[in-house]
């Protein structure tokens, strides 16, 4: 047996050798790497196996043996550099002598039972799970990474961006509410049937948590309408207490403007103090409050004042005093000084109804450029004139005798799909009148009438005199008809000129 295996040496696998080691007394596998990756088996076999046992601390360990780092292991590295070979013991229990040549057998095929046996490529498995990152193949380390598809490579098409919509849990509510005029309006109505010795608070907090800045200014606004100026200083003096309702400079302009129009306001002594300190907003609700309660004096003097201090008011409140100070023909210097003043701004921004009052003012005092220009200046503003400017450019072209060219107004707004509504037809009838154009005077007057309006008296008196004119006694007698089935008399001068047109007839 000694010279079998002292003439031992052969290869049972590709890389895997066996040597003979003297210093072995019983079998014992030893598989090492040596420097041509040959895994080596030690094999001696003695008649006497001294077992020696394994130390205590081995045999029982603490805790569980650490892996082996990476680093310093040869054999998960391949075992190719330095001399050190890590020894993976497995101890064959011996054999009988007799099974010597089934033990070599099994041995070299490593197929006894218990024993684990490692291919080479499950060896190459287990080292490159601990050799890092795989080298790749050598090419362009700077190449341009691909541009990305455009947008129509997808599938469905790009909807329209939509509005973000963070919804608190009651901001709808609150919305809803407090810029409700329906709602501010009721609260004025629930403090109108409050008994007077009650106070508003009794109302308002019930509803504060509803309330924002700037809310109760129509409250205020509607409690001077019902003629409850006192009520509305009072719900003033509440919302002060609130600390989330005031400074407001726009409840504060209401309760001034409610309170100068009922004469409750104190006017202040020093108007060039007040208007120093106080905001435009402010100022002009005094100034509306003066002009709607008559206070006209008092309105050209804050005008005058503010002027003098550069605080300018808004065109909107020339406007206003230019009407009311028209209706007075004593005022009609002040007149022309404030439309000459209100033509010289160049932040001239007027409302539908403040250009048209300010139209009919010039054509009382017969500034007709100033009526073409206005209405020039509004449809080079982008506006789109309604029926009562085109009826008041009318009137003052038919003043101005200009009879063909308000013809052309007309023209216009039918072309303007603009409706007629009666002060409309009135005026155009006149003018057709004016131009002896009998056709189309009673084509206006059938349209008056289908169009659902009931004829005034000056217009049936202007029909019956264009009638007498062109000698239509039947026609006149039919106007006669329906002006007695209206209500209307006729005057005597006209009742005696239809009594001459009809002896002239016999």
């Amino acid at each position: 047996m000694a010279r079998l295996f002292s003439s031992l040496s052969v290869s049972t696998v590709s890389g895997i050798g066996l040597s003979r080691d003297e210093r072995y007394t019983r079998a014992q596998f030893v598989p090492g790497l040596s420097n041509k990756n040959d895994m080596k088996f030690g094999v001696q076999c003695n008649g006497r196996v001294h077992r020696r046992k394994l130390p205590k601390n081995i045999r029982y360990p603490r805790r569980a043996e650490l892996p082996p780092e990476p680093q310093m292991s040869r054999f998960l590295n391949g075992g190719n550099g330095g001399t050190e070979q890590s020894e993976m013991g497995m101890v064959l229990d011996e054999e009988p002598e007799g099974s010597d040549d089934g033990f070599l057998a099994d041995g070299i095929e490593g197929k006894e039972e218990g024993d684990i046996v490692w291919d080479t490529d499950e060896i190459e498995v287990i080292s490159s799970l601990f050799r890092g990152r795989i080298p790749q193949k050598p090419g362009n380390l700077n190449r341009e990474r691909p541009h990305p598809l455009p947008l129509p490579y997808k599938l469905r098409p790009m909807g329209l961006p939509i509005k973000k919509r963070h919804v608190r849990a009651g901001s709808s509510l609150y919305k809803q509410v407090y810029k409700n005029p329906d709602f501010l309006i009721s609260i004025a109505r629930e403090i109108r049937s409050l008994p007077l010795e009650d106070d508003v608070s009794s109302v308002l907090n019930k509803w504060a948590r509803f309330l924002r800045k700037a809310s109760l200014s129509l409250t205020i606004r509607e409690l001077g309408h019902m003629g409850l100026p006192e009520r509305a200083l009072q719900t003033f003096f509440w919302t002060q207490k609130q600390p989330h309702l005031f400074p407001d400079d726009r409840i504060l302009a209401s309760t001034v403007e409610v309170l100068a129009r009922n004469h409750k306001l104190k006017v202040p002594f020093s108007l060039e103090k007040f208007t120093g300190l106080a905001s435009r907003s402010v100022i002009e609700a005094l100034a509306r409050g003066f002009i709607r309660r008559g206070s006209l004096s008092l309105a050209w003097k804050l005008l005058l004042v503010s002027k003098d201090n550069k605080r300018m008011l808004g065109p909107s409140i020339y406007a206003k005093l230019i009407l009311e100070l028209g209706k007075n023909p004593d005022k009609h210097s002040l007149v022309l000084a404030l439309l000459e003043e209100l033509g010289e701004r160049e932040d001239l921004k007027l409302s539908h109804q403040d250009c048209t009052a300010v139209m009919k003012v010039c054509i009382r005092l017969g500034k007709f450029e100033i009526v073409e220009s206005l209405f020039n200046w509004y449809k080079q503003a982008g506006n789109s004139p309604s029926v009562v400017m085109y009826t008041t450019l009318i009137h003052s072209r038919y003043t101005e005798k200009k009879y063909r060219e308000a013809l052309a107004v007309v023209w216009e707004m039918e072309a303007s799909d603009c409706l007629f509504d009666l002060p409309a037809y009135r005026v155009v009838i006149k003018l057709l009148i004016a131009l002896n154009d009998l056709s189309r005077t009673g084509r206006y007057f059938s349209k008056l009438k289908e169009a659902g309006f009931s004829p005034t008296y000056d217009i049936y008196r202007d029909m019956l005199k264009v009638y007498m004119v062109f000698r239509r006694l039947a026609m006149c007698r039919e106007v006669c008809r329906e002006l007695e089935m209206a209500g209307f008399k006729l005057d005597k001068e006209t009742s005696s000129k239809l009594l001459q047109l009809e002896k002239e007839n016999r």
